[in-house]
């Protein structure tokens, strides 16, 4: 789960890390009101969305009055903003926040993100900050400065001084700094956060040390036990299957293909896109409708895929373990019949209940292929994506 940059601030703030002053606003005149209560002489305004890139994109504005504010907040306001991480549609401006200005003398880059392969928190430093660090990392990897740190006990006192000293930080600003990297690293870990990153952290010309940007984003397995944290989700700003499907308990993430596909855990999901690539397809999205999916759960997840109208197949390969063959029979059946399927459905089935599920399709009347392989269900979905599945 994500959530915006202001909130993130806020959260950051909770745990000791400097950010500056700031008003939300819903609107243009919002963001003029905005500009006079901080009582600044220069503010920023910046689109709040849940996206990168939004500089370059001209989602954030500085500005020298109320006057200027409200134009920039209207110019934001009046189109989407797209940028490299929104697509070609770019992405609907809801709220604005109008920052105070500040002297900027330096700029950094600080992450905070789970290594898998190390199994513990690693934060990462750079003095190349207020540009993609994919770009960092690709262009000088040795400029890129990385410290783990036990989650338990936190980023200790001495790798923060490290990191401070190889950032080359001095005096006033290496003493902000310590305390500042070892805040974010804890905000981290009691947030059950995924990611933290300040980009830029900057340094300011009278010496401190200040959170310009701030992103966060959090595990959603851990959400539970963050009510505060979940009061911040922004529905508006995520995708409507993706929504849709997590409210059914469904794990979905949308891509570009043609090939629809339901697929019952992780794992499985993965290897059956891979095997449509393999066949020459791409597909439309991942969706694994999990271990003990319900009939009503497939119903669910079969009319999220026939929404989407770039499908032109449908791919179901299912497992069945703990949720059986026939159940998942009948929930395609279901959901097939109430949406009045309109584009080519091939069906591979093995495990419990498995020939009881294939005669329910076969006998079902309904252009239903089946397939015994991956390999031949996807050969199979491919060939009629291509070949009859306009809609």
């Amino acid at each position: 789960m994500k959530i915006h940059e202001y909130q993130a601030k806020e959260l950051l703030a909770r745990h000791g890390v400097p950010v500056l002053r700031g008003r939300l606003a819903h609107d243009a005149d919002g963001a003029a009101k905005a500009f006079e209560e901080l009582g600044s002489k220069v503010a920023v305004v910046k689109a709040q969305v849940h996206a990168g890139g939004r500089g370059k994109a001209g989602g954030v504005k500085l500005v020298k009055s109320a006057a200027e504010a409200k134009s920039a907040a209207a110019g934001m306001f009046a189109k989407p903003l797209v940028t490299h991480q929104t697509g070609p549609a770019g992405a609907k401006v809801r709220k604005v926040w109008v920052e105070e200005g500040c002297d900027i003398g330096r700029e950094l880059y600080l992450g905070v993100v789970l290594d898998r392969s190390a199994r513990k928190p690693v934060v990462m430093a750079s003095a190349e900050g207020g540009v993609e660090i994919e770009e960092v990392a690709a262009r000088a990897p040795e400029k890129i400065l990385r410290e783990w740190f036990d989650p338990l006990l936190g980023l200790g006192g001495y790798q923060a001084r490290r990191l401070a000293l190889a950032l080359e930080l001095r005096g006033d600003a290496f003493k902000a700094a310590v305390p500042l990297l070892q805040n974010a690293c804890r905000a981290f870990v009691e947030a059950d956060a995924s990611m933290v990153e300040i980009n830029p952290l900057v340094v300011l010309k009278s010496g401190g040390v200040v959170a310009l940007d701030a992103k966060v984003a959090f595990d959603a397995n851990a959400l539970f036990r963050h009510k505060d944290v979940v009061a911040w989700r922004d529905k508006d700003e995520e995708d409507p299957r993706e929504l849709a499907a997590s409210e059914h308990g469904l794990s979905w993430v949308s891509l570009d293909g043609d090939v629809g596909c339901m697929v019952n855990g992780a794992g499985l999901a993965m290897a059956t896109m891979d095997a449509i690539k393999l066949a020459g397809g791409f597909p439309a999205n991942f969706l694994d409708v999990g271990g003990g999916a319900t009939k009503e759960q497939v119903s669910a997840a079969f009319k999220l895929i026939l929404g989407d109208p770039k499908v032109r197949a449908v791919l179901v390969n299912i497992f069945g373990g703990i949720a059986k063959c026939d159940v998942i029979a009948g929930g395609i059946l279901a959901a097939a019949q109430e949406v009045h399927l309109a584009v080519p459905l091939v069906v591979r089935l093995e495990g419990t209940n498995v020939e009881l599920g294939r005669k329910m399709l076969d006998e079902s009347g309904m252009k239903i292929v089946t397939a015994r392989t991956i390999d031949e269900a996807a050969t199979q979905v491919v060939a009629l994506s291509k070949g009859g599945g306009k809609r």
